[in-house]
C-alpha cells in the first residue's frame, strides 16, 4: 500500500515515514509541488498526505487540480494552518481530512486508516479468499487458520491481488505499489516476486491460484 507524502520539512517527513512504515505502508516522499505532480503522474498511489505551505506553491492548488480532473485519490491535508476558514476551505476543495500540526503520529495513522475504510476506498481490516486470510493492520497471513510468513514484497503483491480478487491487476499497478519512486526496477522484478508468492502459497497449502494474464497482469482466484 503505497502512500505519497508531500512535505518540505525533511525532519517531519522522516517522522511521518517511519510512523507509516511501522504500520505497514510503502512510502514515497517529495518536498515540492512540482515533484508531487510528477510522482502522481507516474505512480498509482493509495493516498496522498499533503502539506500546504510548499516552497514552489500552495498545496491547495494541487488538491484543486486533482479534483478538477475527478481524481479519486484520498487526500489528507497536514498543515500548520489552524484557522476555521482554512479547514473549511481545505475540505470544500476536496480534502478527505484535515490535520493540524503539531500532531501525534498515532492520530495521523488512525485518520489515514479511517479515510481508506470509507465506502469505495481501498482499505479493509481483513481480506479473505478460500482458506487464506490477510490482516491488513498486523500484515499477518493465515492459511487454514495457521499463521504463515511472507517477505514484504510478497505481501505487497498478495495484498493488491486480494483487494482485487477475481479481477485482473495490471503488472504496472503491482510494480507501483512495490517500488514507487525508488529508482531503477528490473524488467522482470514483478514476475520474480509473483513467482515466489506462488511457491509460498502452494507450499503452505493455500487453495488459491495466481493466474498470469499474458500481456496484461495477474488475477487471484480460488483454485479449481
Amino acid at each position: 500500500m503505497r502512500i505519497l507524502i508531500v512535505e518540505d520539512n525533511i525532519e517531519l517527513a522522516g517522522l511521518i515515514s517511519r510512523g507509516l512504515a511501522a504500520s505497514g505502508y510503502e512510502l514515497d516522499v517529495v518536498n515540492a509541488l512540482g515533484d508531487a505532480r510528477l510522482a502522481l503522474a507516474g505512480v498509482g498511489y493509495l493516498a496522498l498526505i499533503l502539506d500546504l505551505g510548499l516552497p514552489d506553491g500552495d498545496g491547495m492548488t494541487l488538491l484543486r487540480e486533482l479534483r478538477a480532473r475527478d481524481e479519486p485519490i484520498p487526500v489528507l491535508i497536514l498543515t500548520a494552518r489552524s484557522g476555521l476558514d482554512d479547514r473549511v476551505a481545505g475540505l470544500k476543495s476536496g480534502a478527505d481530512d484535515y490535520l493540524v500540526k503539531p500532531f501525534a503520529i498515532e492520530e495521523l495513522v488512525a485518520r489515514l486508516q479511517a479515510i481508506l475504510r470509507r465506502p469505495g476506498q481501498f482499505l479493509g481490516r481483513s481480506l479473505s479468499l478460500a482458506n487464506l486470510t490477510y490482516d491488513t493492520e498486523s500484515r499477518q497471513v493465515f492459511i487454514g487458520g495457521e499463521p504463515r510468513l511472507f517477505s514484504a514484497r510478497e505481501l505487497t503483491a498478495l495484498e493488491i491481488l486480494l483487494r482485487r480478487q477475481g479481477r485482473v491487476v495490471p503488472k504496472k499497478a503491482i510494480e507501483d505499489h512495490m517500488f514507487g519512486l525508488t529508482g531503477e526496477v528490473a524488467s522482470n522484478a514483478v514476475e520474480v516476486y509473483v513467482s515466489r508468492l506462488r511457491k509460498q502459497l502452494d507450499g503452505f497449502g493455500a487453495t488459491v491460484e495466481v493466474r498470469t494474464i499474458r500481456g496484461v497482469g495477474y488475477l487471484l482466484s480460488e483454485a479449481k
